[in-house]
């Protein structure tokens, strides 16, 4: 009976060094695991089944209750990828719409010509048509005065002196007519870039202008574009005739010495008026497209270029080179066929001589032409300069995807025209807070 007793009784009595049993496992704190050996399952409580083999274990983070148990080894929450503070994006990145031409964010150099070229080959009557009326009408006035002035002897053979002393004698009207063509080239410049900024900006939204609609969306903004040619015109021949009088009395006043003087002084003019270009090439967009005033325009245009200068003059420089090794490329030879015709076919026959004439005039049209497509090319790629800057210092990319919302319902619909914030210079104010894409809120428009 002893032996039974001892050998039969309760396990929890046994004593710990008996052969092939384990001491009990020590109470452990509260919220710990017992330590397990490598290769050893913890043990799963009752009613709990084990998570299959391709299922992760859950993260504690992500439980409602959770806390971090300093005892387990535990993984942390996942990180958070920047700019999406508390929560993962859906889907991924998703790249700005592009509803028309160009993509609704800062544009690149490419994307810029791209966009150019687009606008203009998607409307064709508003970009090219308009382009060509204005030069049409530039180089017809500028036929018709240099007809007025040469005689038609000159394209002859045979002349006479009476014919130089009439040109001389009018030496005074053709200063006069020459100073008004250049006046009417730099309003039809402007014109054409004021005008030309409403087709393109339709064409960002997807939006195709006629050349009748165009004219009709622009009409109340013509008077004061012609105005700002008239301006600006002016105010270069009297810049020009008070750089001329300074220069030559001190070049008069320092003798020889004055040439060096004189070299640094045109260059110093060349470089001026380069950079004053540069600084109000957006005006005629925003005199249209917001619309401002002429000098208020004109601010707004220098405002939107400061810390832009170097990268505005390169755009438009290379659009300049571009244009004109494209026209000269195409027109220089037909220009040449049409003036060696006119060299070899002129003689004293009055036919002749009117043969001449017609060949002449051949060569203004084709000139007229191939001009008037660069300038288009050249007035849209402003514009979408001026849209870019827009885009970078005030967020205009937003303002165009809600006009995007509207632009089915609304034929006429103008971008920019009516959701122009204005700011101190416009009699308003602007809204306080940081600009974006980098660009520093200043007074005005962000400038």
């Amino acid at each position: 009976m002893g032996q039974d007793n001892h050998s039969g009784g309760d396990p929890q009595e046994q004593q710990w060094g008996s052969p092939g049993q384990q001491p009990p496992p020590a109470p452990q704190p509260w919220g710990q695991q017992p330590p397990q050996q490598w290769g050893q399952q913890p043990p799963q409580q009752w009613g709990q089944q084990p998570p299959p083999w391709n299922q992760q274990p859950q993260n504690p983070w992500n439980q409602p209750g959770g806390q971090w148990n300093p005892g387990a080894s535990q993984p942390g929450p996942p990180p958070q990828p920047w700019g999406f503070p508390g929560q993962l994006p859906q889907g991924g990145w998703t790249p700005p719409p592009k509803p028309g031409i160009i993509p609704l964010r800062p544009l690149g150099l490419g994307e810029l010509l791209d966009g150019a070229f687009q606008a203009c080959r998607k409307n064709p009557a508003a970009t090219f048509g308009t382009a060509l009326l204005i030069q049409a009408v530039i180089s017809l006035l500028t036929f018709l005065f240099l007809g007025s002035l040469v005689p038609s002897a000159l394209f002859s053979s045979e002349f006479d002196e009476s014919d130089f002393e009439s040109v001389e004698s009018n030496a005074g009207w053709s200063l006069t007519g020459l100073s008004l063509l250049g006046v009417i080239s730099v309003v039809g410049v402007l014109l054409l870039q004021g005008v030309l900024v409403v087709p393109i900006a339709r064409s960002i939204l997807n939006l195709k202008t006629g050349f009748a609609q165009t004219w009709r969306l622009c009409r109340s903004r013509l008077l004061a574009l012609a105005g700002m040619g008239l301006l600006l015109t002016v105010t270069i021949v009297v810049g020009l005739i008070l750089f001329g009088v300074l220069l030559g009395l001190l070049v008069s006043a320092l003798g020889s010495a004055g040439i060096p003087v004189l070299i640094i002084g045109i260059l110093g003019l060349i470089a001026a008026f380069v950079w004053v270009g540069v600084k109000l090439s957006l005006a005629p967009a925003a005199l249209v497209l917001e619309p401002a005033g002429i000098f208020r325009s004109l601010r707004r245009s220098w405002q939107l270029t400061n810390r832009n200068f170097w990268r505005c003059f390169g755009i438009l420089a290379l659009t300049a080179i571009l244009v004109s090794i494209i026209s000269s490329v195409i027109s220089v030879p037909i220009v040449l066929i049409t003036s060696l015709v006119t060299a070899v076919g002129s003689g004293p026959d009055p036919a002749d001589a009117g043969a001449a004439v017609a060949l002449f005039g051949l060569n203004v049209a084709i000139t007229t032409f191939f001009t008037a497509i660069g300038y288009a090319f050249q007035a849209a790629v402003t514009s979408l300069l001026y849209v870019d800057l827009r885009i970078r210092r005030e967020g205009f990319d937003l303002t165009l995807m809600k006009e995007q919302e509207t632009a089915a319902v609304n034929p006429d619909l103008v971008p920019g025209r009516r959701s122009a914030q204005p700011g101190p210079d416009f009699g308003g104010a602007t809204p306080p807070g940081p600009a974006p894409y980098g660009g520093p809120p200043g007074p005005g428009y962000g400038g």
